[in-house]
């Protein structure tokens, strides 16, 4: 609730409004990018169902802090990470400022930084954390193969 003036009725119609469901929650959110066409996707808060919770694409979701050491050596990696999979139809490598915007699902747990979560299409409400394997190129491709609902690319020759 964020009125401009405060008082017994407006707290009223608020309360009128929350029990007929006609609230709409504040989403903390930065604003949606203009230009999203890069190999890594931008997710904002606004834009986290969108994306994210699409059934129609499996996502891999960086949640990073800019200010994180950890997040700022991943990011070259993790870009190549979206170069090597651009061209795939139903995966979709993505990243989220947590410390600027919501995630809108409880199933998504963010407690350190970089978080990083496979969401398969079929499966949002059951993302995968990427666990106990290095954050290098190897081990996050490794990952996205194990879980990907449908990759179109063959693997690539040694």
């Amino acid at each position: 609730m964020e009125p401009e003036e405060f008082d017994s009725d407006v707290l009223r119609q608020f309360v009128l409004a929350f029990k007929k469901g006609k609230l709409k929650p504040i989403v903390k959110s930065q604003p949606v990018p203009k230009n999203n066409k890069g190999p890594v996707k931008v997710v904002v808060g606004k834009t986290f169902d969108s994306i994210v919770m699409d059934p129609k694409n499996d996502v891999l979701i960086e949640f990073y802090a800019p200010w994180c050491g950890h997040c700022k050596k991943l990011e070259p990696v993790y870009n190549e990470l979206g170069k090597k999979y651009k061209n795939e139809k139903n995966l979709i490598i993505a990243k989220m400022d947590a410390t600027a915007n919501d995630v809108t699902s409880d199933h998504y747990k963010v407690e350190g930084f970089p978080t990083i979560y496979f969401a398969p299409k079929d499966k949002k409400n059951n993302p995968i954390k990427f666990e106990g394997g290095d954050r290098d190129l190897e081990h996050l491709s490794k990952f996205i193969e194990e879980h990907a609902t449908k990759l179109s690319r063959t693997k690539e020759e040694l």
